[in-house]
C-alpha cells in the first residue's frame, strides 16, 4: 500500500493551495496598500502657511457658502479669474491628435476633422498641454488625479469597475462648499464619485464599448438647453464615444475623423455660445477640454506607454491670449497640475492631497506679486502633505516668524537628505520673494529678482511633486515575508507531491514492464522541462524581458515539441512492452501519425507566433494580423467563417471518432452544430456593422448561445456517466476505437476501463469544443483563425501523446500542454500590459451593466488559451495508456483515480507555484526599481491572475473525473447487487 493514498493526495494538495492563498493575500494587501491621504478639506488655513495657526477651522462650518467664498477671497488676495467652469471630458482623446507630437502638428486629416479646436490654438484663443497621466491609464483614478491632484493606489485598476464615492478632498467638494451649483452629463462614473453634488445630471454607463454613437447623443441633446441657463456654476460634459471607437477599431479606426469633427462642433457651440457671446448675468466663463488618458495603436489602455498617458489638456477663454501656435500646443504638464491650476483660478483652497504644481503660463493675466502668491500658496500646500509623509519635517521659523532684512544673503545652495533638501529649496524661494516684495524702488524694474523668486518656487515644486509622486508608501517587509514564505511553503508541498507521484509511477512501469534502465535515463526533453523553469525565472527579473515574455513562451513551445519530434524519430513506437525490436506495418502507421502529429503543432505554433506582434515595444512591426485588417474588412470576415466552419467540422469529426450510433453522442453532436450555426449567424449578422451598438436582438441571440453552450457542457457532465452502456460486449466491440489499447488482463476490467475512459473522452471533447465556439464569439473577430490553431494543436497532441505509450513521462507530456497554453495566451495578442485587456468583448450578451458578469467574461476572454488546454486534460486522461494502473473499481481503486488525476492537476499547480513564489520575491527585491509600477506590478496582477485560472481549471478537471469514477463505481456496485439477487 503506497504512503501516497487518494485521501492524503488531495488533502494535502487542498492545504497547499489553500496556504498559497493566504500567502498571496497578505503579500497583495501589503505590497499594493491603499495610499495613506490627509483626512478632512482644505479651508482657509489653506491660506496661512504652515503651523501657523492663525485660522481655526471650525470657523469654516458656521460660515454660509457666499460668505466662505468672500473669505477665500480676502485671504488669497486674488479675486477669481472667472464665474463659471465647463469641463469637457472626451474619454480616450490622445493629446498628439490635436496638438501633434515632437513639435511636429497633427496630420492634415486630423487637424481638418476639428477644424474650429485648431483655429482658436493658431490664434490664440486656446493654450493645449500635453498633460502626462500616471498609470493605470483607466478613467476613474484618472478622474480623481484632475479634480484632487493626488495618484492614487495602483489596485484603482480594479476599482475602476466598481466606483464607490470619493472621499478624499477634491475641487467638487470644494466648490460646493462655497454654494456652486453643479450639473453633469455623461459618464456615470461622477454620479457614483460624487453622489449628491448635482442639481442635474443624466448619467451612461461606460462599460458599453460597442456603442459609439447613442452614448455621446445622450449628452449633447441637453447642451443646447443647459448653456442657456444661468442657475449652474459648474458643468461636466463628459464623452464616451471616442474611447468606444478606439476599443472596436483602433486609433486609425474610419470612425475616428467623423468623432473628432463631432467634438469639434461640442467646442464650437460651447465656445460661442457661453464665451464669445456670454450674457452678463452669466459672468465669465472657463471652458477646460481634457481627457482622462490616451489609447495604444490598437485602441486600448490602462499601461504606462507613452501613447496611453499623453492626455489632453486645453484651456479656452483665458483672458491672456497666446500669440505663438508653437507655445501654445507643444507644452508638457502632469495631469496632475490640472487640480492646484483650477483651484486658484476660481479661489478656493487648494485640495490637501494634492502632488501637482500649477500650471505658470495660466496665471499671466495676474500681477507680478499675485503670481508670487499664488506660487506660495501652492507651496505651503505642498509643504504641508511633506510634513504629513515624512514626520519630523521642521523647516525652522521662517513658516510663522518671517525673514529679517539681513537674510537675503542666505541663500545656500541645498543638499543634505530630502528633508533638508526640501527645506532649504522652500527656505530660499521665500528668501527671494522676501527680498523682492522688501524693494523700495519700482519692483516692475527688478525682474532679475522676480524671475529668481519664480525660479526658485518652481524648483521647490518640482521636486516635492515628484518625490511625492512617486514615493510608495513604506511597505511592511516583515509581513510581506511571511507572505513569501507561505507561497514557499505551499510550493514545497505541491513540488513533495509530484515528486512522490513521479516515483510511484516509476517503480509501477519498473514492475510491469521491467523498463529500470530506460527509467533511470534522463532525456533531452526532461531536462529541458527543468531547465525552462530557471529561464523563466531568470528572465523575470529583467524589465524589458517582462515586457516581452512572448518570445520565451514561443520559445519554449516550440523547441519542446521539436525535442519530441525527434524522440519520436529516434525512438519505435510500442504498446507495453512489445515491438521494442521489430516493428510491423501497424506500427509504421502509428510512427507517421506520431510524427505527423507533432509536425502539424510546430506548424500551428509559427503561424500563432507570427499572428501578433505583442510584447510592449515592438507592436509597430508587421504581423499576419496587420497584414489582414489592412486588406480588408471583408477579408477578416471572410476567415472568421472559414474558422468557424472548420471549427465545428473538426468539433463533430472528434467527437464521433468514438462511434456515431450512439445517441448520447449524437445528442451531443447536434448541441455542437445548433450552437455553432448560432455563433455563425451572429457572425453574418454583423458582417457589415463592426461597429454596429447594441441591439435587443444581439443581446438576445448571444444570451441564448451562452444558454445552449451551457446546457450542452453541464448536461453533457452531469448525464453522460449515468448513460454510458454497460454491457460487456457492446464495450469489447468498442475497443479498437481507442488511439492507445493494450491486453487486458481480464475482460471486465476491460470493459469498465474502457466505459470510464469513453465518458472522459466525450466531456472532456465536450468542454474543449463548447470553450473554442465560445471564444469564437467573445474574441476580437481577427482572433478567429489562431482559436481554430489551438483547437488543431490540442487535437494533434492528444493523437501524438495516445500513441506515444510510455515513451515520456507523465509530467512532460503536461508540462508540454501547459507551455501550449502560454503560448497561446500571448498568440491571441495579450501581453504584461494592462493595455491588452479586451474590454469590449466583456460586454457582449450582457443587457445591463453587471460588474461580476462583465469581470468573469473579461477573464475568459484574456485567458482563453491557458484555461483550454488546461480543460484538455480531462481528454487526455482518457487516451493514455493504462496498463500500468490498477484495476479499476477493485480494492485499490482509489489509487486509479488518485494516478490518472495525479500528474494534469499537480503539474499545472507545481509549474505556476513555482513561478508565482519567484516573481513575488523578485517584486519586494525590485520594490524601489523605476519600473515598479509600470512593468513589475502590472506583470504581477497577471501572474496573480493565471493563478486564479490554474485554480479554476483544476478544480473543474479533478471535479470531473471524480464525479464521472464515483458514478461509474456505483452503477457497478448497483450492478452487482442485481446480478446477486437474480
Amino acid at each position: 500500500m503506497p504512503w501516497l493514498t487518494c485521501s492524503k493526495l488531495t488533502l494535502f494538495t487542498i492545504a497547499g493551495v489553500a496556504i498559497q492563498m493566504v500567502g498571496l493575500s497578505i503579500f497583495v494587501f501589503g505590497f499594493f496598500p491603499v495610499k495613506p491621504t490627509l483626512p478632512g478639506h482644505s479651508g482657509p488655513e489653506s491660506f496661512q502657511a504652515p503651523k501657523c495657526n492663525s485660522i481655526q477651522n471650525e470657523t469654516e462650518r458656521d460660515l454660509h457658502p457666499h460668505q466662505l467664498r468672500s473669505l477665500y477671497k480676502e485671504l488669497s488676495g486674488m479675486p477669481p479669474a472667472f464665474d463659471r467652469l465647463i469641463l469637457m471630458v472626451i474619454d480616450g482623446l490622445p493629446a498628439e491628435l490635436v496638438l501633434g507630437k515632437d513639435g511636429k502638428p497633427p496630420s492634415k486629416a486630423l487637424m481638418e476633422a476639428m477644424p474650429y479646436t485648431q483655429s482658436l490654438l493658431a490664434n490664440g484663443m486656446a493654450i493645449g498641454y500635453h498633460a502626462k497621466a500616471a498609470p493605470p491609464t483607466v478613467t476613474m483614478p484618472r478622474l480623481k488625479a484632475m479634480v484632487s491632484g493626488a495618484i492614487g493606489g495602483f489596485l484603482d485598476v480594479a476599482l475602476n469597475f466598481n466606483t464607490q464615492a470619493m472621499l478624499d478632498d477634491n475641487l467638487l467638494d470644494q466648490f460646493f462648499k462655497i454654494g456652486w451649483k453643479m450639473v453633469m452629463l455623461g459618464d456615470e462614473t461622477w454620479l457614483k464619485l460624487f453622489p449628491g453634488l448635482f442639481i442635474r445630471h443624466d448619467g451612461v454607463s461606460s462599460f458599453f464599448v460597442k456603442d459609439t454613437v447613442q452614448v455621446d447623443q445622450n449628452v449633447s441633446r441637453h447642451l443646447g438647453h443647459e448653456l442657456n441657463k444661468d442657475d449652474w456654476d459648474f458643468l461636466i460634459l463628459h464623452y464616451l464615444g471616442l474611447d468606444h471607437v478606439g476599443h472596436i477599431g483602433g486609433r486609425n479606426s474610419a470612425l475616428m475623423a467623423p468623432k473628432l469633427s463631432e467634438m469639434d462642433d461640442v467646442v464650437k457651440m460651447i465656445h460661442m455660445s457661453s464665451i464669445l457671446n456670454q450674457k452678463n448675468d452669466q459672468g465669465q466663463t472657463l471652458l477646460v477640454v481634457v481627457s482622462d488618458h490616451g489609447m495604444t495603436e490598437s485602441g486600448n489602455h490602462g499601461g504606462s506607454s507613452y501613447e496611453e498617458t499623453d492626455s489632453l489638456a486645453l484651456f479656452i477663454g483665458l483672458n491672456n491670449d497666446i500669440s505663438d501656435y508653437s507655445s501654445s500646443t507643444h507644452n508638457i504638464i502632469y495631469q496632475v497640475d490640472i487640480a492646484p491650476t483650477l483651484a486658484l483660478l476660481f479661489g478656493v483652497p487648494i485640495p490637501k492631497n494634492n502632488v501637482g504644481v500649477l500650471i505658470a503660463e495660466i496665471f499671466g493675466y495676474l500681477a507680478d506679486d499675485q503670481q508670487l502668491k499664488a506660487l506660495e500658496l501652492n507651496s505651503w500646500q505642498l509643504l504641508r502633505l511633506l510634513q504629513a509623509q515624512m514626520p519630523g519635517l521642521s523647516c525652522r521659523n521662517y513658516l510663522c516668524d518671517g525673514f529679517s532684512d539681513d537674510q537675503e544673503s542666505k541663500i545656500t545652495k541645498c543638499s543634505g537628505s530630502m528633508g533638508k533638501m526640501f527645506c532649504c529649496l522652500y527656505t530660499n524661494a521665500a528668501l527671494l520673494q522676501n527680498s523682492w516684495m522688501s524693494k523700495e524702488f519700482p519692483r516692475s524694474k527688478s525682474r532679475e529678482d522676480y524671475s529668481s523668486a519664480v525660479t526658485a518656487y518652481y524648483e521647490f515644486l518640482r521636486t516635492a511633486s515628484e518625490w511625492l509622486s512617486r514615493s510608495a508608501t513604506d511597505k511592511p517587509v516583515s509581513l510581506l515575508t511571511l507572505g513569501i514564505a507561505a507561497m514557499l511553503l505551499s510550493c514545497l508541498i505541491l513540488l513533495s507531491l509530484l515528486f512522490n507521484m513521479c516515483k510511484e509511477v516509476y517503480i509501477r512501469e519498473k514492475y510491469l514492464f521491467d523498463l529500470e534502465s530506460a527509467m533511470q535515463t534522463w532525456y533531452l526533453d526532461e531536462t529541458f522541462v527543468l531547465g525552462v523553469i530557471l529561464i523563466l525565472i531568470v528572465s523575470m527579473i529583467s524589465s524589458s524581458m517582462v515586457e516581452e515574455e512572448q518570445y520565451i513562451w514561443h520559445f519554449v513551445a516550440s523547441t519542446l515539441n521539436l525535442l519530441l519530434l525527434r524522440k519520436a524519430i529516434q525512438c519505435p513506437p510500442c504498446g507495453g512492452a512489445q515491438g521494442l525490436h521489430t516493428l510491423s506495418k501497424e506500427q509504421n502507421k502509428i510512427s507517421c501519425f506520431r510524427l505527423s502529429s507533432i509536425f502539424v503543432v510546430l506548424v500551428s505554433g509559427r503561424i500563432l507566433r507570427g499572428w501578433h506582434q505583442g510584447g510592449v515595444n515592438w507592436t509597430n512591426l508587421p504581423d499576419i494580423s496587420k497584414w489582414l485588417e489592412q486588406s480588408g474588412t471583408d477579408n477578416v470576415k471572410s476567415i472568421q467563417l472559414v474558422s468557424c466552419l472548420l471549427l465545428m467540422t473538426l468539433s463533430l469529426y472528434v467527437l464521433f471518432l468514438l462511434g456515431s450510433n450512439k445517441k448520447f453522442v449524437l445528442a451531443i453532436g447536434f448541441s455542437f452544430l445548433m450552437s455553432g450555426l448560432l455563433v455563425l449567424q451572429h457572425v453574418t449578422k454583423h458582417w457589415d456593422g463592426m461597429f454596429a451598438s447594441s441591439s435587443y436582438s444581439t443581446t438576445t441571440l448571444v444570451q441564448i448561445i451562452y444558454a445552449t453552450l451551457g446546457a450542452s457542457t453541464f448536461g453533457t457532465v452531469i448525464a453522460l456517466p449515468w448513460l454510458v452502456p454497460f454491457s460487456i460486449s457492446e464495450m469489447c466491440s468498442n475497443q479498437d476505437l481507442y488511439m492507445s489499447t493494450s491486453a487486458p488482463n481480464e475482460v471486465q476490467n476491460k470493459s469498465l476501463m474502457a466505459k470510464l475512459r469513453d465518458s472522459l473522452y466525450i466531456v472532456g471533447w465536450t468542454y474543449i469544443s463548447c470553450w473554442c465556439i465560445l471564444q469564437l464569439l467573445l474574441q476580437q473577430t481577427i482572433n478567429s483563425m489562431p482559436i481554430l490553431l489551438l483547437l488543431v494543436q490540442i487535437f494533434a497532441s492528444m493523437l501524438y501523446f495516445s500513441y506515444s505509450a510510455l515513451h515520456h513521462k507523465p509530467w512532460v507530456e503536461v508540462a508540454a500542454f501547459y507551455f501550449l497554453g502560454m503560448a497561446g495566451h500571448f498568440a491571441l495578442g495579450n501581453s504584461n500590459s494592462l493595455a491588452t485587456i479586451d474590454v469590449a468583448g466583456a460586454f457582449i450578451g450582457i443587457s445591463s451593466h453587471s460588474t461580476v458578469l462583465s469581470g468573469i467574461l473579461m477573464f475568459m476572454i484574456t485567458y482563453a488559451s491557458p484555461m483550454l488546454f488546461i480543460l484538455s486534460m480531462v481528454m487526455y486522461i482518457s487516451v493514455k495508456e493504462t496498463s500500468y494502473l490498477p484495476s479499476p473499481f477493485s480494492s485499490d481503486s482509489t489509487q486509479l483515480l488518485k494516478i490518472m488525476l495525479g500528474f494534469p492537476c499537480l503539474v499545472p499547480l507545481g509549474l505556476n507555484s513555482i513561478l508565482l513564489t519567484a516573481y513575488t520575491i523578485i517584486l519586494l527585491l525590485m520594490r524601489n526599481h523605476l519600473f515598479v509600477w509600470s512593468v513589475f506590478s502590472p506583470k504581477y496582477i497577471y501572474v496573480c491572475t493565471t493563478t486564479v485560472c490554474v485554480y479554476v481549471g483544476v478544480s473543474v478537471v479533478s471535479t470531473t473525473v471524480t464525479y464521472t469514477y464515483l458514478v461509474l463505481g456505483f452503477r457497478r456496485k448497483m450492478q452487482g447487487e442485481l446480478s446477486h439477487q437474480q
